[in-house]
C-alpha cells in the first residue's frame, strides 16, 4: 500500500509538470467596429460574400446579439469586453472625458491607468503568457508584452513618432521594416495593414492572446448609414482579414487556437440631429460668449444617440428641478427625437455616467450634436451608434470559435459583460472580477 501511495504521488508530481509544460494557446480577440450581429447571421438576405465570418456560425458559438453599455459607444464598449464590468465600475465613461469648457485636445479616454479592474491582458500575464494588442481602445501603457495602442492626436505624420514613443520600444520600427508604415488612417486598406502587422506580431513574438480593433466598418457607417452598398464592400474586405488571421493563429498553434470576433455596438441610420446644447442656452443653464462656453450650472455630455447630463453642483435642487422640467418639456414633443429620460437612480443602476444627474436617449434615426450654435433640430445623414443598449439596432455581436467551444451552439441576446468571463474560462484563465455570466463550460 506504501509503495502504491508512493506511485500515486509521483503521478501527481508527473501529471503536474506535464500540465505546467503544456503550451499555452493562441487567443485572438478581434474586434470589427460597429459589426451588427446580422450582417453575419442573415448574410444571404443582404447578398454578403463572407465566408470567414460565417464559418463562425456553423463551426463555433454565437450571440444573436449582445446588448452593450451605457453609452454604446467604442471606448466603454471595448472596456467592457475585456473586463466584464459596466463602465461605472471599469471606470471609462465614454469616449471623451468631460470637459465642460472644452479646454482639452482631442480629450479621449486613452490610458490604460484609468481602468480600475483587472483585464483580460492581465488574466493571461497572471498566467504566464506574453499577449499583444494592436489598436485597441485604452491601451496607452496597458501591462502588454508587444503593444501597439490606439492613439492619435494632430493626424499628421508627427503622429507616427508619438506611436512609435506609446509603443512597446522598438515594436513599431522592427515591425515596419517588414511591412512599410504603420497605418494611421480608418479606411478599409488600413485596416488590411493592421491585419497584416498582428500576423506578423503573431509569427514573430508567438504571444498567447492578442486584442486586435479594427475601424473601417465603423467609419463607412458613419458616412454612408448602416447597410449601403460601401458598408458591405467594407465588411467583404475585412472578412478576408479574419480568415487570414484564423488561418496564422492554427497554423501557429494547431489545435490550440482560439479566435473570439466582438463589436462594440451595433448601428443605426441618422435622419435628423438634436442639440441640447442650443437648448440648455436657452434655458439659462450654460452661457457661451463668443463661440465658448464661459459658465455652466447643467451641461450635455454628449454621446453620439444619448447624453449624459451633469450638473455643476449635483446638491443644487434648484438646478436640479429646472434641469428635470427642461427636459421632460422637451421629451414631451415627438418632434425632438427623445426616446425617453432616465433619472440618476436608473442611470447608476444600469452601470452609466456615475457624475451624471440625468440621461437623454434618442429614438433611432436620431443623434446628439454638440455644437454651440445653429439650431436645435436639424437634418441629419449618415449613420451613428451611443443610443440606450436596449434598442435593438445596437446591439453587438459575439461569435467564438476553438477547440471544445460547440459547433453552431446559439446562445441567445447576452450580455456584453458575459464575454470576458466566458473566453477566459473557455482558454483556461481566471477573471473573478468580472459580473458577466458564463455562457459556455
Amino acid at each position: 500500500m506504501k509503495l502504491a501511495a508512493a506511485l500515486l504521488v509521483v503521478l501527481g508530481v508527473l501529471v503536474a509538470a506535464a500540465a505546467a509544460q503544456a503550451p499555452a494557446p493562441i487567443v485572438l480577440m478581434i474586434s470589427v467596429d460597429g459589426l451588427r450581429p446580422d450582417y453575419v447571421t442573415a448574410a444571404d438576405t443582404h447578398g454578403l460574400k463572407i465566408p470567414a465570418l460565417r464559418r463562425f456560425v456553423t463551426e463555433g458559438a454565437f450571440a444573436e446579439g449582445v446588448e452593450g453599455v451605457i453609452p454604446t459607444v467604442t471606448y466603454p464598449s471595448h472596456t467592457t469586453l475585456i473586463t466584464g464590468v459596466w463602465p461605472a465600475k471599469h471606470g471609462i465613461l465614454s469616449n471623451t472625458i468631460f470637459d465642460p469648457l472644452r479646454t482639452g485636445q482631442s480629450a479621449w479616454y486613452w490610458y490604460a491607468e484609468d481602468i480600475r479592474v483587472p483585464t483580460l491582458w492581465d488574466a493571461a500575464a497572471r498566467a504566464g503568457w506574453t499577449t499583444a494588442s494592436v489598436h485597441w481602445p485604452v491601451s496607452v501603457g496597458a501591462r502588454v508584452t508587444w503593444n501597439i495602442p490606439e492613439y492619435w492626436r494632430a493626424n499628421t505624420p508627427e503622429d507616427a513618432k508619438l506611436l512609435r514613443a506609446l509603443s512597446t520600444p522598438g515594436l513599431l520600427a522592427e515591425l515596419e521594416a517588414e511591412l512599410g508604415p504603420y497605418p494611421r488612417a480608418l479606411e478599409a486598406e488600413d485596416d488590411e495593414a493592421r491585419g497584416r502587422f498582428s500576423a506578423r506580431l503573431l509569427e514573430k513574438k508567438r504571444p498567447a492572446l492578442l486584442t486586435l480593433h479594427l475601424l473601417a466598418l465603423d467609419h463607412v457607417q458613419h458616412d454612408t448609414r448602416p447597410f449601403s452598398a460601401e458598408t458591405f464592400a467594407v465588411l467583404e474586405r475585412l472578412d478576408a482579414v479574419v480568415g487570414r488571421l484564423r488561418e496564422t493563429a492554427e497554423r501557429l498553434a494547431p489545435g490550440r487556437a482560439f479566435v473570439a470576433i466582438v463589436s462594440d455596438h451595433g448601428f443605426a441610420r441618422t435622419d435628423a440631429t438634436l442639440n441640447l446644447f442650443v437648448a440648455f442656452r436657452d434655458a439659462g443653464l450654460l452661457t457661451i460668449e463668443r463661440g465658448r462656453i464661459t459658465d455652466w450650472k447643467a451641461i450635455p455630455w454628449s454621446a453620439g444617440g444619448s447624453a449624459a447630463i451633469v450638473l455643476k453642483d449635483p446638491a443644487d435642487g434648484v438646478t436640479r428641478e429646472q434641469t428635470r422640467a427642461l427636459l421632460d418639456k422637451l421629451a414631451a414633443e415627438p418632434a425632438s427625437g427623445i426616446d425617453r429620460v432616465l433619472d440618476a437612480a436608473t442611470l447608476h443602476a444600469r452601470g452609466g455616467f456615475p457624475p451624471a444627474s440625468f440621461l437623454v436617449g434618442l429614438k433611432p434615426g436620431w443623434q446628439m450634436v454638440s455644437t454651440l450654435a445653429g439650431s436645435m433640430l436639424a437634418a441629419g445623414k449618415g449613420g451613428t451608434h451611443g443610443h440606450l443598449p436596449e434598442v435593438a439596432e445596437l446591439r453587438a455581436s459575439f461569435f467564438l470559435i476553438g477547440p471544445g467551444v460547440p459547433a453552431g451552439r446559439a446562445l441567445g441576446l447576452i450580455d456584453m459583460r458575459d464575454v470576458a468571463p466566458t473566453l477566459a474560462r473557455r482558454v483556461g484563465l481566471s477573471l473573478s472580477t468580472a459580473d458577466g455570466k458564463i455562457l459556455l463550460p
